[in-house]
């Protein structure tokens, strides 16, 4: 009998262990801004802390990854911070709980027969301009940048051409003029020949230039309503990318590269790992939010969108610091 209770035991125990919770996650495409996604995957921070990822890539950009996270197909999302406060203004409740990039990551390059000079604004006129998607932050970069300029997005056509090497693809066919990217394609296009960068945002300089000020980019969100009801999910996926982010803080760019699934990495390896040198310093270091630089987001949306203008934001609602507060009080390593 108390060999058959041992046995019991070491079965339950066995199961216990054995058992991983699954979650959904969705990213919205693949560009270097969400790379701590695919690192914590990488090195198996997730599976450590008990969670079987099911991970789904809109190539097209986070505007769909939205759309499957509202519509409930998905669980949490990779995306950007400024869908949370578009949310907001349509009744919504998205929230942000591990910021990812502290920082845009995108730019604007030209292609070889491009006569856009950033120098003078009014030459971006009947360009053809590649974005990720509709309703994503390159989208917005575009629309912001004409707002300042006194243009408007009736004087340019805006194609959505995905990332990565789809982006790098169109320009240098000639689908599109310019391009709104984000690494790796911006180092792509430089590395091939492909175009010249016009306008660089990666840096905070770039970014203050653009923007007036620091514009956080990815992040990991979720409904409200979801947060509440599995709020030990949350933290689990909390401290998995927590851990990634520290993780990249101290490791070379090639070390990077080598943990990564093989379908994140696009092109060669030798540049896409000069691509992740190029967009390290974007990265958050710890996956707190700034409650300054979500100022500069809102600025932005406030200047084009009629209902985010509209609306009274209540930004405390549209991110939450306390998972990573935990994750780092925990001591997380």
């Amino acid at each position: 009998m108390r060999k058959l209770m041992l046995a019991l035991a070491a079965t339950v125990a066995f199961a216990a262990t054995a058992y991983a919770e699954p979650v959904r996650i969705s990213v919205g495409s693949y560009n270097l801004n969400n790379l701590p996604f695919p690192v914590a995957a990488g090195l198996g921070l997730y599976e450590k802390e008990g969670l079987e990822v099911t991970v789904e890539n809109f190539a097209s950009g986070g505007s769909k990854t939205l759309q499957a996270l509202v519509a409930g197909s998905t669980d949490i999302a990779v995306g950007f911070y400024d869908h949370t406060i578009q949310m907001q203004s349509q009744n919504k409740s998205v929230v942000g709980f591990v910021q990812l990039a502290s920082n845009s990551g995108l730019v604007l390059a030209g292609g070889k027969n491009s006569t856009f000079d950033p120098a003078k604004p009014e030459t971006i006129k009947g360009a053809k301009i590649g974005i990720t998607a509709p309703g994503s932050s390159s989208d917005f970069f575009v629309r912001y940048y004409l707002q300042r300029h006194n243009l408007s997005a009736d004087d340019v056509s805006l194609i959505g051409v995905g990332s990565g090497s789809a982006a790098v693809a169109a320009l240098e066919q000639g689908k599109v003029d310019l391009l709104v990217n984000y690494d790796p394609a911006a180092t792509f296009i430089e590395a091939k020949g492909v175009g010249k960068i016009l306008i660089d945002a990666r840096s905070d300089a770039g970014a203050k230039e653009i923007y007036g000020g620091i514009y956080p980019t990815s992040v990991l969100y979720a409904t409200q309503d979801y947060i509440d009801a599995n709020p030990e999910t949350i933290q689990k996926v909390t401290n998995a990318t927590v851990k990634a982010l520290k993780w990249m803080n101290t490791h070379t760019p090639e070390e990077i590269v080598a943990t990564l699934p093989q379908e994140f990495i696009s092109g060669d390896a030798e540049t896409y790992t000069k691509a992740v040198a190029n967009a390290k310093a974007i990265f958050s270091v710890d996956g707190k939010f700034n409650e300054t630089d979500i100022q500069t987001p809102l600025a932005v949306l406030k200047s084009f969108n009629e209902k985010v203008a509209a609306k009274d934001i209540d930004l405390s609602k549209t991110f939450t610091n306390a998972f990573v507060g935990k994750a780092l009080a925990a001591g997380t390593n």
